[in-house]
């Protein structure tokens, strides 16, 4: 599986009683999402992004926004004037699902257009 792969993927809603992934499952997407890291507990996945000025940061989180919607699957999003910092977990499973991966692979795609 690529980053492309992730990124052409749509999330889907997770079923009543779903487990979250494990580590080596996590670290295994996480390796097909560049620039994104797993937390110690391996329960989230996060970015900081970095930008030249208020506009281009609030550009690209319009941007992301657009996608949250689309895949109906949301982040947690820190704003400042030139940076973004976004964390992905899923909370119907307590942990991560490939819900995250597939959006952190479609964020990273905003950075290439």
């Amino acid at each position: 599986m690529t980053i492309t792969d992730l990124s052409r993927k749509h999330c889907q809603a997770c079923t009543p009683g779903a487990l979250p992934l494990g580590r080596e499952q996590a670290q295994s997407l996480l390796a097909h999402t560049p620039g994104w890291s797993l937390n110690d507990a391996a329960t989230s996945i996060e970015r900081s992004y970095r930008f030249g000025n208020y506009y281009e940061t609030m550009a690209f989180v319009n941007a992301l926004a657009w996608v949250a919607h689309r895949e109906d699957h949301h982040p947690d999003i820190e704003v400042g004037y030139n940076r973004c910092h976004v964390r992905y977990s899923t909370h119907s499973v307590n942990g991560l699902s490939e819900n995250d991966f597939i959006c952190a692979a479609k964020i990273n795609r905003l950075q290439d257009e």
